[in-house]
């Protein structure tokens, strides 16, 4: 006896290819956003343990970063001719502030999304990624926590903490006001611009790859920014990373300064929204 075949039907056939053709065509659909963060507060947020792990996150993450920045601006000042090894160098520095910003981001970009910077916490907020209240929450982890990284570099190295400015922010001599405030600006404008496009749900829904390399670019944008703004006002480009100096040193200069240190970086996000708009994809 002979075995007969069993050829798929018409309508087997048919399912089947229009399960493949809806799949392609799936993956060929536009890309729709989500929809914005509620303005005041999510529903049920307040009520979520993932919002307060967050702002811990933030808060050891912004000590961590401040403690380094200090120690290693410390190590900068005190650099002499007569001794050329000590302290790191001026490319150190920005190496060090770009390094720890890298390894910090993704650390606790899972958790908070690895902002460290109220600067970044208020672009996000503007452009409806997140609540005021987890933004309001963010930012004030983020402040505290700086506080905490300037108090913890004072107690470590006291001597050289008072007598070489406590990492302060300060406009430097030969500089107008004006002069660092564009340069606060802009310098904020850089690095909210690449935390905005590194982190873009279009490219992440087209690229799997591209969330694993999200620190790096931003790392990046703050050693660039370092080497074109520390000789100008010791580069801010972060409020939280400008009081916690200022509240421990707590001196004249870093208070009399400490204004441009907000209102540049919270200018900057404006102006990136508006680049981001202009030149988005579609």
């Amino acid at each position: 006896m002979q075995q007969q075949q069993h050829k798929p039907t018409t309508a087997t056939m048919s399912t089947k290819e229009e399960e493949i053709m809806a799949s392609e065509k799936a993956k060929k659909a536009p890309y729709t956003d989500p929809p914005p963060a509620e303005l005041l507060v999510e529903h049920g947020e307040l009520r979520r343990w993932s919002l307060y792990r967050a702002a811990i996150a933030e808060f050891v993450a912004t000590l961590l970063f401040v403690y380094v920045a200090i120690a290693t601006v410390i190590g900068y000042k005190s650099q002499s001719q007569s001794s050329p090894c000590t302290g790191v160098g001026f490319l150190g520095v920005a190496w060090a502030f770009g390094g720890m910003i890298f390894v910090l981001v993704y650390s606790i970009a899972g958790v908070s999304g690895g902002h460290i910077n109220p600067a970044v916490t208020f672009g996000l907020l503007v452009a409806r990624k997140l609540s005021l209240v987890r933004a309001a929450l963010y930012i004030a982890a983020q402040c505290l926590g700086a506080i905490c990284g300037a108090g913890i570099a004072k107690g470590i190295m006291k001597h050289p903490y008072n007598s070489l400015g406590g990492g302060a922010n300060e406009v430097a001599p030969g500089y107008s006001t004006g002069a660092a405030l564009g340069a606060e600006i802009v310098g904020t404008f850089v690095l909210v611009y690449t935390v905005f496009a590194a982190t873009d749900p279009k490219r992440t829904a087209r690229d799997s790859f591209v969330p694993v390399l999200v620190p790096l670019p931003i790392g990046f944008a703050v050693f660039a920014v370092h080497l074109a703004t520390i000789p100008i006002t010791g580069t801010g480009i972060n409020p939280a990373r400008s009081l916690g100096p200022a509240v421990i040193y707590n001196q004249h200069k870093a208070w009399h300064d400490q204004w441009i240190f907000w209102v540049g970086p919270l200018l900057g996000p404006h102006w990136q929204r508006f680049t981001t708009n202009t030149f988005s994809e579609e």
